[in-house]
């Protein structure tokens, strides 16, 4: 059950399509929206530091932090305020908070207390590349913070409906399951997509599915189709037929799972609308 929903907000255009994002589902999951801005603290004291001590001998004057921190803080309180405006604009209830650390590091503390987890693919500090695949904290967060993350692209659209990429696996039987149960409370109709070349596993795998299913009362159909798993996604998605794609974060594979996952990683990439990633 998703009760609270924590989006991690920067003031880069991005974060605000993913404020528009949490605004349009907090209310159909009965969910309550909690902002968070981190203050890089690196940007406070790493290489400032290093650099001041290295060229002049001396430690930075007093004061010195403060000063570069001040400037920081108000742009915080700015973009937070923005964030609760957008809610209260919208009547929903919301929680900001403001914290100094390791951007990552932090909204995984933070992600502790929060079921979902909403997040802008490319982000103001894109640059930093803690994550690689996909260029942002997002990697991170994902891999390390154990909570379903909905991956925000560029764009916002009304989600209507939803679709569900499933192999068996067990990210991909809680991916079902939470499927089923956004489902049931959202009034979306899940899709859910079996890519194999193999109709007896395929079968199976079906078989899973309509068990589950039976369980609720969500509305719920199944494809299957063949071919390359992270080209058939993308052929499902960019048919338009959904506007949510849910997925489990890694596939069966070690190295997969250490890489976040080739098929994973891909969708996220290119799909143009939100990825929900299940751990």
């Amino acid at each position: 059950m998703i009760k609270t929903i924590l989006i991690p907000v920067d003031g880069s255009a991005n974060s605000d399509n993913t404020i528009d994002y949490g605004i349009y589902v907090a209310p159909k999951l009965e969910a309550t929206l909690t902002g968070l801005h981190v203050i890089d603290v690196f940007l406070i004291q790493g290489p400032m530091m290093t650099d001041i001590s290295a060229t002049v001998g001396v430690p930075p004057y007093d004061g010195f932090f403060e000063a570069v921190e001040t400037p920081l803080k108000e742009k915080a309180d700015a973009i937070l305020k923005h964030f609760e405006d957008r809610c209260r604009a919208a009547g929903l209830p919301c929680l900001a908070k403001k914290n100094i650390g390791k951007i990552s590091d932090t909204i995984i503390e933070e992600a502790e207390s929060a079921d979902l987890i909403l997040m802008a693919k490319k982000g103001e500090h894109f640059h930093l590349k803690e994550g690689g695949l996909i260029g942002s904290v997002a990697e991170v967060v994902i891999r390390h913070s154990g909570k379903p993350v909905m991956v925000i692209p560029e764009t916002f659209h009304e989600i209507e409906s939803m679709g569900l990429a499933y192999d068996g696996s067990a990210p991909a039987r809680k991916a079902l399951e939470l499927s089923l149960n956004i489902s049931e409370k959202a009034k979306w109709p899940v899709t859910v997509l079996i890519v194999s070349a193999d109709a007896a596993k395929a079968a199976t795998l079906s078989s899973q599915v309509e068990e589950t299913a039976q369980k609720g009362v969500a509305d719920c159909e199944v494809v299957i189709s063949t071919g390359r798993e992270a080209d058939e996604i993308l052929k499902f998605i960019r048919e338009g037929s959904v506007e949510l794609m849910v997925m489990g974060a890694y596939g069966h594979n070690r190295l997969r799972e250490w890489l976040l996952g080739s098929t994973t990683s891909t969708i996220i990439q290119k799909s143009p609308i939100p990825v929900l990633l299940i751990r």
